[in-house]
């Protein structure tokens, strides 16, 4: 079975784009907003963290830098993720971390540790107002801000902490819009990616779709967020379409298998059928036979 970029494209895409399309930024830019050869920190937690560096190639800040250099922008990152950080940490760090390194932007993501990653979960009121001082902080030294709505805290938007982060995710949204930051609504594309296909078998445990373990972002996860704040930025459909192809030939996306090394491409490919089976990536490789495998990933 030979399964083609465009194939991955239309069955991969077309939700988390027609999506995309009604979940516009707060404040949505009528050019693309980030201009060639300007600085862009990335401050978060460890879904920052392990979305960065050499170690990451899919990860969503390689991936946001090189759809922007697809676009013709050639931005210089700098990443600032740390794990386990809550957005107080992150408050107590953006002076040295981020202002001090004078960028011209800053992405602001965090607040899973605040719902439920620590033993003292933060309420919603202290969290905004530890994103609000941030926010006040980076403009007041002429940094454009970016804020990212919180992801998903296990793939189950019935969870306890998914709950409690509607609150999260709406005060974020009004923050982006009283203080005229750009907003990449991620949370809603995350819903609807971890959403199963008409005719998809029912099983349990149900496979994770965007995070392998519902919360640190897998391949698919990362292009997601990449996409959403790439719109965010001001992209245009066709320029994020090309974005996307151009990240197809990524290699070392990700190994299965063992040691099976994996272009982002083919993780697309194997995606697309995973969800029509209902199954993890690693699952339906671990249970294919030889000759079926090397048809998969053709």
């Amino acid at each position: 079975m030979k399964i083609k970029i465009s194939l991955i494209i239309l069955t991969l895409y077309t939700l988390v784009m027609s999506a995309q399309a009604e979940l516009k930024p707060a404040t949505q830019p009528s050019a693309i907003a980030i201009k060639d050869g300007q600085t862009l920190a990335f401050l978060g937690d460890s879904i920052t963290a392990f979305g960065s560096g050499p170690g990451a190639p899919s990860g969503f800040v390689n991936l946001v830098i090189s759809g922007l250099n697809t676009s013709g922008l050639k931005i210089t990152p700098i990443p600032a993720g740390i794990k386990r950080h809550t957005s107080g940490k992150l408050a107590g760090r953006i002076g040295i971390d981020v202002i001090a390194k004078k960028p011209d932007w800053v992405i602001i993501q965090c607040g899973i540790n605040d719902v439920g990653g620590g033993a003292q979960p933060v309420p919603a009121e202290q969290f905004i107002k530890n994103i609000s001082g941030m926010v006040d902080q980076s403009q007041a030294a002429k940094i454009e801000v970016m804020l990212l709505t919180v992801t998903m805290f296990t793939e189950d938007q019935n969870h306890a902490n998914n709950q409690k982060l509607v609150a999260y995710n709406e005060s974020i949204r009004a923050l982006a819009k009283d203080k005229h930051c750009l907003l990449a609504d991620v949370n809603p594309l995350m819903q609807a990616a971890v959403k199963l296909p008409d005719g998809a078998p029912v099983v349990t445990p149900k496979p994770n779709r965007v995070a392998d373990d519902g919360i640190h972002l897998n391949p698919i996860g990362h292009q997601i967020m990449a996409g959403c704040i790439l719109q965010a930025f001001g992209l245009t459909d066709s320029q994020l379409q090309a974005a996307k192809e151009k990240w197809g030939d990524i290699p070392n996306a990700m190994k299965v298998r063992g040691v099976v090394p994996l272009s982002l491409g083919q993780v697309n490919a194997l995606e697309a059928v995973a969800r029509q089976r209902n199954q993890s990536i690693a699952e339906m490789a671990n249970k294919a036979d030889v000759k079926t495998w090397e048809a998969l990933i053709k």
